[in-house]
């Protein structure tokens, strides 16, 4: 099936009563001046293996848990706001989930189309590889978040598009036409996001999915390539991308942890920081440190926006192979 009309048939077919972004053949991911680097970074890989997306899945997952600062998240400083977890369970349940995304991926691409049937398997594998996490983390929810924004991510970049290079937009949109099929053999959801999505009438990651990644492909990838061009350094880069997601999510960690107190002590404070310079700065430094605190003090944690950040490394790190057609670039 030709490119265009595999994306048209997936918008076509998918049920989400709202539209997901267009994604013409030639479409790019927008950011501020539109340059060459922004411009080969929109543009990802067209012949990735099951095992090569799975291992980028899981090393940018490492490389989420490992950036240091991030307020009031697990870092190589602490667990921040979290009790039950550190950063030697964040990487064990990365590494765990390896075999679950090249699943995911194996089953998207055998599929070869958004359907019904393609989200209900990869609602399965899904399911199977938390408890895979659970085991490897001894009980604690370490990637739950991540093995649904990710792996749709993983699932929409197998699917065939001709002999085009997908693009950060035709990928996220792919993957929102399977978020957007319901699952039907899922039981009746009680998590925390769930929860603070329904009292506070939020989209959660489940709405993140089917609007096709927003805070992926219009926040922190556009972010994390203008703090680049900017000759700012990659840690400090990607922090300010985690900053800019912070500052724009309605994120349902901070709602389940503080309320609207927590919500608002998160976007306002990653607000500051960018305000400031970001941390690349003393000023944003300073900032950051007066936004851990806060947070740290409501014993809240931006974990929607951590799982969002993984999400937009993996793309990332997708034009990064297509780039340099190295898949160890990252050395992580």
């Amino acid at each position: 099936m030709a490119p265009a009309a595999l994306l048209a048939r997936a918008q076509a077919q998918a049920p989400c009563g709202r539209a997901v972004r267009a994604t013409p053949a030639d479409s790019r991911v927008d950011v501020a001046d539109g340059s060459h680097a922004t411009a080969r970074a929109a543009h990802l890989a067209p012949t990735l293996s099951d095992t090569q997306l799975a291992r980028y899945a899981i090393t940018a997952l490492i490389a989420e848990a490992q950036l240091t600062p991030k307020p009031a998240l697990v870092d190589r400083r602490g667990s921040g706001a979290h009790r039950d977890l550190d950063l030697d369970t964040m990487l064990r349940s990365a590494h765990a989930l390896e075999p679950t995304f090249a699943m995911l991926a194996r089953a998207a691409r055998r599929r070869g189309e958004p359907s019904a049937l393609l989200r209900a398997e990869l609602a399965q594998i899904g399911r199977a590889g938390e408890q895979d996490m659970l085991q490897a983390t001894s009980g604690s929810n370490a990637h739950r978040g991540a093995i649904w924004i990710v792996g749709l991510l993983v699932a929409g970049a197998s699917l065939p598009i001709g002999a085009m290079r997908p693009n950060a937009s035709q990928i996220s949109t792919l993957a929102a036409q399977i978020a957007c099929f319901p699952d039907r053999f899922a039981a009746p959801s009680d998590s925390h996001g769930e929860r603070a999505r329904q009292r506070y009438q939020v989209g959660g990651a489940r709405r993140e999915a089917q609007d096709g990644f927003p805070h992926v492909v219009d926040v922190g990838l556009p972010a994390l390539l203008a703090a680049r061009e900017r000759g700012i350094d990659e840690n400090a880069a990607r922090v300010d991308a985690l900053l800019s997601i912070m500052a724009k999510l309605d994120d349902t960690c901070l709602l389940h942890r503080a309320g609207l107190p927590g919500l608002h002590a998160g976007q306002h404070g990653a607000q500051r920081v960018l305000d400031a310079g970001g941390s690349s700065t003393p000023a944003g430094l300073e900032a950051l440190a007066a936004l851990e605190h806060n947070l740290l003090s409501l014993n809240a944690s931006p974990g929607g926006a951590a799982d969002l950040l993984a999400a937009t490394l993996f793309l990332d790190m997708l034009a990064h192979h297509d780039a340099d057609r190295s898949s160890d670039s990252w050395k992580i």
